[in-house]
């Protein structure tokens, strides 16, 4: 996503103004983001710097991928530096982008990316894959629009998980080229369409995606919807389902989405969880980094059915969105939910206030929920956003992928678990390990040098 800075980060950066005009889509670019330049030029002239969008650019949208009410915060061109770190978390890779094993820059024509939401797609044999959705993707940073998309898919079925991520395969609309899975419903004011959570059930793939209307002030932005796409075909191909829209605003102008209701905005980024119970689990969040988390259930067939959702209503499950309290407080931003066996708790990640990257565990998909452990700290790592666990990971370790704006790539991570279970009744928050010393950056390798 875009957006990613604090505000002392971008203040030490030198500001440029970049003026731009609005494209329709669905070839329309983004201005700025990873590429910096909005593709005209060389990127490499941007690097470093910061750009914005002055004044207003429009009440309209021709769709998604249009600039109405944008305000993108642009830095350098995409890179590949690969920390090189102190303590129980370590970078193995970068999963894409300059320096990546994967080749995605030639493969797949994806130069800079980030989230990277994982999950089973609960296939069989030579099909059984980890899904992967990223957000806003750019390809060649030096041709116009950047090839700029909303969403791409990568498939993996490497099983040596612990020394790094194989990409197999994507779905293309060309040679060496990943397509834009999931382009919304290209309604007036729609920005772009980005993955928040996926998960498969019955051998259907599923992703919750959020329709962003506007990107506002740093941390912040405003969606006009969120809904569920599906794939039959394990991802190669995607339909959105117009019942599933949880709506956020008024007048979307979408035949027969369901109304706005008051849990609709507390749903517009997602988490999902299999409960291993017959339940789909889904936390839901608000728009932007600073909301609390709600949780929902549903019986996995009826996960396209909104009115045989249930929510936790702090002792028991109801039928009325509206008896949904919050089960994680704020501020939860780009949260991520699965079993550990290890722990044998459920863990939650998510990016913290202070920008670290935080666990915490539960007994129950409900809670209550720990206090905080910072498996990455936005000391040692600034920009960091975006932790999403690999389903596979198992014992000890726990694999993750987590993404920092500057580099505007997907980065593979693994932690030590010895020592961190803790009790859900603990609600103390551990310190950041960058503050105690056992977290450190001892260099940051280039990908020329590796």
């Amino acid at each position: 996503m875009r957006n990613k800075h604090s505000m002392s980060a971008m203040l030490s950066i030198g500001v440029v103004t970049i003026a731009a005009t609005i494209a329709a889509a669905p070839s329309a670019s983004a201005i700025g983001g990873p590429c910096g330049s909005g593709g005209s030029g060389s990127a490499g002239s941007m690097t470093g710097s910061l750009g914005s969008l002055t004044g207003s650019l429009g009440s309209g949208s021709a769709g998604t991928g249009s600039l109405a009410n944008a305000l993108p915060w642009i830095t350098g061109a995409p890179n590949g530096a690969l920390p090189v770190l102190t303590g129980r978390t370590k970078a193995i890779e970068m999963v894409t982008g300059p320096g990546s094993p994967n080749n995605t820059i030639e493969r797949f024509n994806v130069s800079g990316t980030d989230l990277g939401i994982m999950w089973d797609n609960g296939l069989s044999g030579p099909d059984h894959d980890v899904l992967m959705a990223f957000g806003d993707t750019v390809g060649d940073c030096d041709t116009p629009g950047d090839d700029w998309r909303s969403n791409v898919l990568f498939r993996s079925n490497d099983t040596a998980i612990a020394d790094g991520m194989k990409i197999d395969s994507s779905p293309l609309d060309g040679p060496n080229h990943s397509k834009e899975i999931i382009p919304g419903f290209g309604i007036p004011g729609e920005f772009t369409t980005i993955p928040t959570a996926g998960i498969s059930y019955g051998g259907v793939q599923y992703i919750r995606f959020m329709s962003v209307r506007s990107w506002d002030e740093p941390g912040a932005w405003t969606t006009n919807y969120s809904a569920l796409a599906f794939s039959t075909d394990n991802g190669e191909n995607w339909e959105l389902d117009p019942a599933t829209v949880r709506a956020n605003t008024e007048g979307l102008g979408i035949p027969g989405i369901p109304a706005v209701s008051p849990i609709n905005s507390n749903f517009q980024q997602s988490a999902f969880l299999d409960g291993r119970d017959g339940y789909i689990y889904e936390y839901g969040t608000p728009s932007g980094r600073f909301g609390k988390a709600v949780l929902a259930r549903v019986a996995g067939a009826d996960i396209r059915n909104l009115g045989a959702y249930e929510y936790w209503d702090g002792s028991g499950w109801s039928p009325r969105d509206t008896d949904a309290v919050q089960v994680i407080k704020a501020p939860v931003s780009e949260l991520a939910v699965q079993w550990n066996d290890y722990l044998n708790k459920y863990v939650a990640m998510y990016t913290s206030a202070e920008g670290n990257l935080v666990i915490r565990q539960a007994d129950q998909p409900q809670g209550p929920w720990s206090g905080t452990q910072t498996l990455l700290s936005g000391i040692t790592l600034p920009a960091l956003y975006g932790g999403f666990m690999h389903p596979w990971a198992s014992g000890q370790f726990l694999e993750f992928v987590a993404t920092t704006w500057d580099r505007y790539n997907v980065i593979y991570m693994r932690t030590d678990l010895n020592g961190l279970k803790m009790a859900s009744s603990d609600s103390r928050d551990r310190p950041d390990p960058a503050t105690t010393g056992e977290a450190r950056v001892l260099e940051v390798t280039m990908p020329e040098d590796r």
